[in-house]
């Protein structure tokens, strides 16, 4: 993958959410509008929380703000996990440009109700945030109504107004079928994973349902792997074999 961004000091320049990768954000449409709420929801182990990473490096790079909130990954597991894609983020933490907060809501006793209150309470107190990822909010959406995860939403959405990116990762089977409609529809991106048996290859599958204000079309199908030192490698589907 090859990629040319300026100094990590370098003040933004760019006006959309990248992933590092010219042939990745071209498929998704030029790269993500600031300012937009994206949904980035699919199946266990189809690559969520890689395109994930991609985007939060590609972001570092172009010079924006980044915090991440994972219940996935402890600091020392998350740098040592993009580290393993070649996506080294050191001195951005260094920095103070990428900042990470672990949430163990179980050992703090708290409701899924009172987690997405402090979220949102902590994001209103950090305006100067740029982008935002939420890595992931399945175990919250799976235990609570679907009008909290709704409120839970638009207020992510009034932060969006407001010029902040905002990327939510869940699961799919988090939601009933109505309810992920209603996200789906609140949502200004919306990115489906899968993974797919293609001939004797299983691949990850990116389906870029809608990205709204994209300066080119959407709407591609992406066929990927994730290959250590390399990150996100794009499989082009006449080469595997069927």
């Amino acid at each position: 993958m090859t990629t040319d961004f300026a100094d990590p000091n370098a003040p933004p320049k760019s006006k959309v959410v990248s992933t590092g990768s010219s042939e990745i954000d071209k498929k998704l449409g030029g790269g993500i509008p600031l300012g937009s709420m994206t949904l980035i929801e699919g199946e266990s182990d189809s690559g969520k929380s890689v395109l994930s990473q991609q985007m939060i490096w590609g972001s570092l790079y172009d010079g924006f703000n980044v915090v991440l909130y994972t219940t996935e990954n402890t600091l020392k597991s998350f740098v040592r996990q993009m580290s393993s894609l070649s996506l080294e983020i050191s001195d951005f933490l260094l920095l103070g440009r990428l900042k990470i907060f672990t949430i163990q809501a179980s050992k703090l006793k708290l409701t899924p109700e009172e987690v997405f209150t402090l979220l949102l309470a902590h994001l209103n107190s950090n305006k100067e945030t740029d982008i935002v990822v939420m890595d992931s909010l399945t175990t919250f959406i799976t235990h609570t109504s679907i009008e909290d995860t709704m409120s839970y939403f638009e207020n992510c959405k009034e932060l969006c107004d407001d010029g902040m990116s905002v990327i939510n990762i869940v699961n799919s089977y988090a939601f009933n079928e109505a309810g992920l409609a209603r996200v789906r529809s609140i949502s200004d991106a919306h990115l489906t994973l899968k993974t797919e048996q293609m001939g004797d290859m299983i691949v990850k599958v990116l389906e870029v349902a809608k990205v709204r204000g994209a300066e080119l079309s959407t709407g591609n199908i992406i066929s990927f792997d994730v290959e250590p030192m390399l990150g996100m490698k794009i499989i082009p589907i006449n080469k595997v074999s069927v």
